[in-house]
């Protein structure tokens, strides 16, 4: 299966992928974290800043991903799709290109889920962007792509709680 969660930052997608490697269901997959600080390190701007290349070059990050038969990754189509909407410096003539070539790959997912912010503290890694306001700037583009794509998605679910409970939450909707 190819599972990709989604979310604005700091919700604990990273966390949840680097906790499903540990369980048995999962033994066999491939796993995917974003690599925002390795991005950022190459010049490539992020959050606000980020640039039409930048974005084509997470987009084609998650891409690959989705190459693999079975793969979780921390990010999806969705991400990269809202972060392109909020760039400054992505005129919105790119931006509208953008997200009319990118909602093709939405289809490849078996599963997406999706981590609301609501209630979670922003945790600062030095490279994600801490301003709430621009967090649920970001939350809330995720969430009205997954409205206006959701028919795209084989199948896309809410999940919330600890890392545990999404984890449980992950086994009982695919069935593993």
């Amino acid at each position: 299966m190819k599972i990709g969660l989604c979310g604005t930052m700091s919700v604990g997608k990273t966390t949840l992928v680097n906790a499903l490697k540990e369980t048995k269901e999962f033994k066999d997959y491939n796993f995917a974290t974003e690599r925002s600080k390795y991005l950022s390190n190459l010049g490539i701007p992020l959050n606000t800043d980020s640039t039409l290349k930048g974005q084509t070059v997470f987009l084609a990050e998650r891409c690959a991903e989705l190459m693999h038969e079975n793969i979780i990754t921390d990010r999806t189509i969705f991400d990269v799709m809202a972060f392109t909407q909020n760039a400054k410096s992505i005129a919105y003539q790119d931006k509208d290109a953008f997200e009319e070539y990118a909602k093709e790959f939405i289809r490849e997912y078996d599963y997406i889920f999706y981590i609301s912010p609501y209630g979670l503290p922003i945790e600062d890694n030095g490279v994600r962007e801490t301003d709430e306001h621009y967090r649920d700037v970001i939350d809330f583009s995720i969430t009205t792509l997954i409205k206006r794509y959701s028919h795209r998605a084989k199948k896309i679910e809410e999940i919330s709680g600890s890392t545990e409970e999404r984890i449980q939450q992950i086994l009982n909707i695919t069935g593993l």
